[in-house]
């Protein structure tokens, strides 16, 4: 019988079980240029027995940067210093991806260099703040990408994704999910375009697929993943056409399963339908971060795999707790508890188990 422990074959990838550590991330890139640290390094090794780590959010350009002292793929210097976090979890037989993440309207002027303002499929302003080096700040109303743009900020996500193989990465995960730039496009309240890449379902996942096609014309479908949160409200998304959700999110998966990518990472919503239907439709390996608000994902996800509803398994908040968690899940524990403090705010912006914040 095939459980979370039976090793897996992603892509010609082997991973020696099905327990994915989620991307969260951690404000921790004190590096100069945004760079990552030795400390990173060994935060990552810590937790390389999993079967595959999903990094914390990596900014693909300057202006893709959301939240204070996150890490980019965008210099040599940062290529430099992921090399030294890469390397640490290989010599501990570890695979890694990099998510590229682009934050889109979520963000400040004040995080970007001089004369960058963040973009968005519209000029639709996030409600809410976002927290800064001088404290929470408004969100603004975001600079609307015209076709240029677009087609420069998906040569930004080719360049990042050369760049993370580059820097010693298994591959990289496109952060297709959870309120930010590519999510932005998805939801007909945050793309408000009438342009090919806006209106019906067909221009709204444009932008993704572009995206998705360039990565994997980069560096090979082999070595790509790409994550969604179908309905998610994090970051005032507002899909609540649950009609529109499934048309929006079926075309999507299937036209990225044309792609040969990895696999794909689906952040559940309250529609356990929706993920059996997306599961049957993709045709790689299917990684699920389950819905278990309020808890975080626990032990008794596990069996999802058992029951075939996903081939991996995504666990953040226990994997702060418990950098050696596939060990614990496999002794059935003990659990450190998570510390609310270590994923509300803080050590990352985003708590990893739907819903957000």
């Amino acid at each position: 019988m095939t459980d979370a422990f039976t090793p897996i074959d992603v892509a010609g990838r082997p991973m020696a079980n099905r327990i994915v550590m989620a991307p969260m991330t951690r404000s921790r890139a004190y590096g100069p240029g945004a760079t990552a640290t030795d400390l990173m390094a060994a935060y990552y090794s810590q937790r390389a027995s999993a079967g595959l780590i999903v990094t914390e959010g990596i900014q693909p350009s300057p202006v893709g940067r959301g939240y204070p002292d996150t890490p980019g793929l965008h210099s040599p210097e940062q290529v430099a210093a992921w090399r030294k976090v890469t390397d640490a979890v290989h010599r501990e037989d570890g695979v890694i991806f990099a998510q590229l993440m682009h934050t889109g309207r979520i963000g400040h002027p004040s995080l970007l260099p001089p004369g960058l303002n963040p973009v968005a499929p519209s000029p639709v302003a996030a409600k809410g703040q976002v927290f800064t080096h001088q404290g929470p700040m408004d969100f603004v109303t975001p600079q609307e990408l015209d076709a240029d743009a677009i087609a420069r900020t998906v040569a930004d996500f080719a360049d990042a994704a050369r760049n993370a193989i580059a820097a010693g990465f298994d591959g990289v995960e496109i952060h297709g999910a959870n309120g930010y730039l590519i999510h932005q496009f998805l939801a007909p309240d945050t793309n408000r375009r009438t342009d090919d890449w806006g209106g019906g379902v067909t221009g709204r996942i444009r932008f993704g697929l572009e995206v998705a096609t360039a990565v994997a014309e980069a560096i090979g479908g082999h070595r790509t993943g790409f994550r969604i949160s179908p309905g998610n409200p994090y970051n005032d998304i507002a899909e609540t056409d649950a009609v529109d959700v499934e048309n929006t999110y079926t075309d999507l998966v299937t036209e990225l399963g044309s792609l040969d990518l990895a696999y794909l990472h689906m952040i559940e919503g309250t529609d356990r339908t929706l993920t059996t239907r997306l599961r049957k439709t993709w045709p790689a390996t299917f990684v699920l971060n389950p819905l278990t608000h309020p808890e975080p994902t626990g032990p008794d996800a596990l069996t999802l795999v058992q029951d075939g509803t996903a081939d991996m398994i995504a666990f953040g908040a226990l994997f702060l707790a418990n950098p050696d968690l596939p060990a614990r899940l496999a002794a059935r524990g003990p659990y450190n508890t998570p510390d609310p403090a270590t994923f509300y705010g803080g050590d990352h912006h985003g708590y990893t188990d739907y819903p957000r914040l």
